[in-house]
């Protein structure tokens, strides 16, 4: 619960970790949500005419990570070719597959809020878009999928 006094969080101090000691800079992060299933039951000999909710399955969204693009780096996509070399045969599944943890900071550097993506791998990355009349900065994508999302609060 928010003491008087506290103002809400800004969001731009922010680190992600993928995996032991590999750190990526990131310029955003999309997609930290869930939502459970409901399901909706109505037994036969009840006289009422309305269905009772319960909660099914949890559902997580993916996670996009955006950073902009530098010479000579293909991290990106060295770790997406991680996850084909496993579909091609060549590797077990789980060296592909890691903890992602994002960590909202405040000034001092500090974890506020962190969040544990468990078993997490890119599916999808996406290169720059070109377009020679514009003034940007080239922005790559990754898109991870995960099988379930932790969040800790800092005490």
């Amino acid at each position: 619960m928010a003491a008087i006094g506290d103002y809400p969080i800004p969001k731009f101090h922010f680190q992600v970790e993928w995996g032991d000691g590999f750190r990526i800079g990131f310029t955003e992060v999309s997609g930290l949500d869930f939502e459970t299933e409901v399901i909706e039951y109505r037994e036969g000999s009840s006289k009422k005419y309305n269905k009772s909710k319960q909660p099914g399955l949890t559902k997580y969204s993916n996670v996009t990570l955006k950073r902009g693009t530098f010479q000579g780096d293909f991290d990106f996509f060295t770790e997406w070719q991680k996850t084909y070399l496993f579909q091609e045969g060549n590797d077990t599944g789980s060296l592909f597959r890691r903890p992602v943890t994002i960590k909202l900071l405040n000034e001092n550097h500090e974890p506020i809020i962190t969040w544990i993506l468990e078993n997490a791998w890119p599916s999808k990355v996406q290169s720059t878009d070109l377009k020679a009349d514009a003034n940007e900065v080239a922005i790559e994508t990754m898109e991870l999928v995960h099988e379930g999302l932790t969040i800790l609060e800092a005490k």
